[in-house]
């Protein structure tokens, strides 16, 4: 038979064959897994209205399952998966056939299958094959030559351009040899490659969330091993971003593992794992924490995961790579010794937990500019010298200043999901006289918007438990309404409590509306603030005096302050709103819908042109009694009690010092919220 030479060839193959009998015992019953699932469905006789993506990993499984076992059911399989892919005129229906996503998943599924399976293909099959491979490889190659400085062709920092440059890779490898013009397929993927790499965040983070993470990150690693084992080039090594970019999904994790931080388009809180792309980045980086959380999600939620998650072709079709990306050598490792605060300053993405236990606290907040900062300028900078349009940040919402609470094992601040016409107003952020961001209610939002339309993170402090930062706004807001000053303090505590802080002013006087999404609605808690309860998880939310209510009267307090007075302002006053945010995730599958409702609690101060917000959101459990928080102080000094911790907060113009106490343990934090 003849030898392969894709990602199983010089003897890997053989040595594969030993491994799957022990080292590899569990990775080949998921690929079995997968060939089985895949032989009890029928690939569509005609082209469907819907995605074809999972054709090509379906039959790059059933061609790996055969050479490893020689069973010919695996090779009929195979042999009828590529039938159907192969009588296709064309490659995507509803959308760009031969030019997108369909297109790219299958030259990479289906050139690895020409390249596995060699000759076992009868002849008249195999010709056909590679007939098929170079019509649709030409194709999406001439596509990305022709519309180079536009769409995904140039779009560096994008899971179309990744996955598309993969399919191209991968098919012109496994023809080159035959077909010579499949050469200039294979150099102009390296050179995008190479480009990419250089490109990308250096801290890791991905602006398009983690659903499509998972989606986009995997053909980096594929195109990666494919350029170093046939050019002899090393991306893994010279990109920053793929060494660090396991940091940036652990850190998106919700606690429990099997859920995730949904910022960005998401279609829902659980398509987030690749036990393949662990693997491989626990392999090339020796990453035991990568390790750990593929096994984690292998023998607890793969299940769920496979059937029910969003993303096709998902968790489901990856078996293959599992298998030949799992690297024994590399010892898994629980997380816990890890750091429970990380900062992300590409995205502005700042997170913090009370620990990896399943029931900790999780806070997510960030800021930054469509994409994040390096694609951000870098493609202000390549649209100023080249006139092209690289950015394509359409998963990325007008989410800037929001945050994502998890605690006590449920959503409590979430954010909208998918959307297709996004709006700022779907977030947990401030609105001005009713208006979010500028280039809102589309689905590219900072598309074609000046250099200067951005947003930051700052003062990013963490000391004993705590996390503080700053975000800003300003400039996201349209310029007419003269806005000088969004500025969002986070301050997280030990026992998970968050206190916001938002100071605002305009050049003339302003309504602020300050929001709050939650999966349930909440109701008035006994005394002051609101309660969410939501499944085993419980928020309850106090509205603070500001700056502009002056001092309270005083009384005694754990910390000496007193009780506030109630302020005869609104900006104490919730009110309550629901809104169904609907989306098609896939324009290859127009018929597709998801859909999220959110109960968004509300306060207004205004027409002002100065205000002050101060929130304290304090995550409990629902299934306990609601403690008295005993929130007291004044507009300068905060308490409040959390579980077995009670807090003071001292806030000195910039400054913040606060200090947290349960038992004999104090924690403290100083920090400040000016800009460096």
């Amino acid at each position: 038979m003849t030898e392969p030479r894709l990602l199983i060839g010089g003897g890997r193959l053989d040595r594969l064959r030993t491994e799957i009998r022990d080292v590899r015992a569990a990775q080949f019953l998921r690929l079995l897994d997968q060939c089985e699932f895949y032989a009890g469905d029928n690939p569509p006789e005609e082209h469907p209205e819907a995605s074809i993506t999972y054709l090509g990993p379906a039959s790059a499984g059933f061609a790996l399952a055969y050479r490893l076992t020689d069973q010919p059911q695996y090779l009929d399989q195979a042999r009828r998966w590529l039938a159907a892919a192969v009588s296709y005129p064309h490659w995507g229906r509803a959308h760009m056939p031969d030019h997108d996503l369909d297109a790219g998943w299958l030259l990479h599924g289906l050139g690895l299958a020409y390249d596995w399976l060699g000759d076992a293909l009868p002849a008249a099959e195999r010709s056909a094959l590679r007939e098929k491979l170079i019509l649709q490889g030409d194709r999406l190659y001439r596509f990305a030559v022709e519309s180079e400085g536009t769409w995904w062709s140039s779009s560096y920092w994008q899971n179309h351009n990744w996955i598309c440059y993969a399919g191209v890779l991968t098919a012109g490898y496994a023809l080159r040899d035959e077909h010579p013009p499949a050469k200039d397929w294979t150099a102009r993927a390296l050179d995008n490659f190479r480009t990419v790499a250089d490109m990308l965040p250096a801290d890791g983070s991905g602006s398009e969330g983690v659903v499509y993470w998972r989606y986009g990150v995997p053909s980096l690693a594929i195109a990666f091993e494919l350029i170093e084992e046939q050019d002899g080039v090393d991306l893994f090594e010279s990109c920053a971003f793929l060494r660090n970019t396991f940091s940036y999904r652990l850190h998106q994790s919700a606690p429990g593992w099997e859920y995730i931080v949904d910022h960005g388009d998401c279609h829902d809180r659980r398509s987030g794992h690749s036990l393949a792309l662990y693997h491989k980045l626990a392999g090339v980086y020796r990453l035991g924490a990568a390790q750990w959380l593929a096994e984690r999600v292998r023998t607890g939620f793969l299940g769920r995961e496979w059937h029910e998650s969003g993303v096709k072709p998902g968790v489901r079709a990856e078996g293959y790579l599992e298998l030949l990306w799992y690297d024994p050598t590399v010892p898994a490792e629980a997380p816990e010794q890890l750091p429970t605060s990380a900062y992300f300053p590409d995205l502005g993405l700042v997170t913090a937990r009370t620990g990896w236990d399943d029931d900790a606290v999780l806070l997510s907040f960030k800021a930054s500019p469509g994409g994040g900062h390096r694609a951000w300028e870098t493609s202000h900078r390549m649209r100023d010298e080249r006139g092209w349009d690289t950015l394509n940040a359409g998963h990325h919402h007008p989410d800037a200043n929001t945050f994502v609470l998890i605690g006590h094992g449920s959503p409590l601040a979430v954010e909208d999901g998918y959307a297709n016409n996004k709006l700022t107003r779907n977030h947990n952020v401030i609105l001005v006289d009713g208006s979010g961001y500028a280039g809102e209610d589309r689905y590219h939002v900072y598309k074609d918007m000046p250099l200067a339309h951005q947003a930051h993170v700052h003062s990013v402090r963490t000391a004993e438990g705590w996390v503080h930062a700053v975000g800003e706004t300003a400039a996201m807001y349209p310029a007419e309404l003269g806005v000088l000053r969004v500025s969002r303090r986070v301050l997280f505590g030990p026992s998970g409590s968050l206190l916001l802080i938002d100071d605002l002013e305009a050049g003339t006087e302003r309504t602020w509306t300050w929001l709050l999404h939650a999966d349930q609605p909440a109701t008035a808690k006994a005394g002051e603030g609101m309660l969410v309860r939501s499944g085993t998880g419980a928020l309850t939310v106090h509205a603070l005096p500001g700056g502009e209510f002056g001092q309270s009267e005083f009384g005694q307090s754990e910390f000496g302050q007193s009780e506030f007075g109630q302020s005869e302002f609104g900006q104490r006053e919730f009110g309550q709103s629901e809104t169904l945010v609907t989306a098609n995730p896939t324009s290859s599958t127009p018929s597709l819908v998801v859909g999220r409702r959110l109960h968004t609690l509300r306060r207004e101060i205004g027409p002002v042109r100065s205000a002050r917000f101060v929130s304290l959101l304090l995550p409990g459990s629902a299934l306990e009694p609601t403690p008295d928080d005993q929130v007291s102080g004044t507009a300068d000094e905060i308490n409040w009690r959390h579980g077995d911790w009670a807090y003071r907060v001292r806030l000195d113009g910039t400054d913040v010092e606060a200090t947290a106490r349960s038992g004999g343990e104090v924690r403290r934090i100083r920090a400040s919220a000016t800009e460096v």
